[in-house]
């Protein structure tokens, strides 16, 4: 793959796109946790997705060889796998091809179509999760506080979504007894929680333009 796109990019903004013999050794020191279907990982310059695309792939991995006998599970537990990758991204147009990279692994691995709830949930979810905006900042594009959705998976079919700010989350990352992205210290308040929805609400409202809020 190409490492720039052009000069004037890097010159502009730094951008260099990381090789994917690199991203295979960094993902390497940190292996179990890439196939652990619930580990979020969170890639604050994400580009185009090298490193969300390894990782998910890997989680898919995962998601196969403990569930693959269930189409439903596969299915389900495939659609956390996909929710918890996180990225940030400067540049509009790697937004669109880090989404549309992570959406195509997706879609290779369930066999869905554009029609499927599933596809459509999928696509909500890295709206939600591949965020225009600046890590530095912590802000979106548009200058709001980033704010990233954490999802969990109930089971039966149900997944449960709570919004958090980033810069709270950074700030208060010593208090994380887990080391997590999000951690379990009562500081660690969401600014937005949402019912449980199956893969048919997250298709309809998931990407939290037409939230419905329980606190």
């Amino acid at each position: 793959m190409n490492l720039v796109k052009s000069k004037q990019r890097v010159a502009d903004h730094g951008e260099v796109f990381t090789p994917a013999w690199m991203v295979e050794a960094m993902l390497d020191l940190v292996k179990d946790e890439t196939e652990r279907i619930d580990a979020r990982f969170l890639e604050p310059a994400c580009g185009s997705g090298n490193f969300i695309s390894r990782i998910l792939q890997r989680k898919l991995a995962a998601v196969e060889l403990k569930y693959g006998r269930s189409e439903f599970e596969r299915q389900h537990y495939a659609l956390l796998g996909l929710m918890c990758i996180y990225g940030i991204e400067l540049l509009a147009d790697n937004v669109a091809e880090c989404r549309a990279n992570a959406l195509d692994i997706f879609v290779e691995y369930t066999s869905v179509g554009e029609g499927d709830d599933l596809y459509r949930a999928a696509s909500n979810v890295l709206i939600s999760n591949i965020l225009h905006g600046d890590a530095l900042t912590m802000r979106s594009r548009a200058g709001e506080p980033i704010a990233f959705a954490e999802w969990g998976y109930l089971g039966k079919g149900k997944y449960q979504r709570r919004d958090f700010r980033l810069d709270v989350l950074t700030g208060s990352s010593n208090f994380s007894a887990e080391g997590s992205l999000f951690g379990k210290h009562e500081i660690f308040t969401p600014i937005r929680t949402y019912p449980p929805m199956t893969v048919r609400e997250l298709a309809a409202n998931g990407n939290g333009k037409t939230p419905m809020e329980v606190s």
